[in-house]
């Protein structure tokens, strides 16, 4: 065949990108255990930060998740146990995502920390440019917030992404209420530029007030799927 026909090139061409597409596929194949276990360490991590637990090396960190998470239950919308989970729990409601919260399948993870109940209830919503999640952990009451971790998929800089960012932003969510009072048919917990209740309101991240009210829509309908938990029924 000559080497400058046409044919030639467009055979090349072809065997050159199935080459290149099996190359590909073989090298992510063989990474894929490693992402995993990676992104699985990401969440651990994440769901520490809302126990505000920090700073901590990945070896420590797996370690901790361990021994602080009694059970990563999935629940459902009437606080019944559907599936339980187990010590350090990674196969129940840790491998829910958003689209299983939808479906109305909640993750709920059971935390001792110095012999104290706490629960973590994962969050998703909407920022200004994508997707934000985070982790609210609550005491044994099921209405006093114990810590929060917020993200986000991209969110500008310095703005929106102090969700995620900023740490003693997060930090104003401890000791807040998610209730009104003894009302506690509604979520509360909100964000805002101007607070009249400091009880339930944090101050919203400055020059990002789409995001921060993604923030407050992300209780509201995350949160609010869990109240016959949080009401003990």
């Amino acid at each position: 065949m000559k080497t400058n026909s046409n044919t030639y090139t467009i055979i090349y061409s072809i065997v050159m990108v199935v080459i290149v597409a099996f190359l590909l596929a073989f090298v992510f194949q063989a990474l894929k255990p490693t992402q995993d276990i990676n992104v699985a360490l990401d969440k651990q991590k994440q769901i520490l930060y809302s126990l505000n637990i920090r700073d901590l090396s990945d070896t420590e960190a797996a370690a901790k998740y361990k021994e602080v998470v009694v059970a990563d239950n999935i629940i459902d919308e009437s606080g019944a146990v559907t599936t339980p989970g187990t010590q350090g729990g990674t196969a129940a409601g840790f491998k829910l995502n958003s689209a299983d919260f939808k479906a109305g399948r909640l993750a709920l993870y059971v935390c001792k920390i110095d012999g104290k109940d706490k629960y973590v209830i994962p969050v998703y919503g909407m920022g200004l440019w994508g997707p934000i999640s985070g982790y609210v952990a609550l005491n044994d009451d099921r209405s006093t917030v114990y810590g929060a971790y917020f993200n986000h998929d991209s969110e500008t800089a310095g703005l929106g992404a102090e969700i995620k960012d900023n740490r003693a932003w997060q930090e104003q969510f401890q000791g807040k209420k998610l209730f009104k009072g003894n009302d506690r048919s509604a979520i509360a917990l909100s964000v805002l530029k101007k607070i009249d209740d400091p009880s339930t309101q944090v101050d919203a991240v400055t020059g990002a007030t789409l995001t921060s009210n993604g923030v407050t829509d992300m209780f509201k309908e995350c949160l609010g799927k869990y109240l016959k938990f949080l009401n003990g029924k």
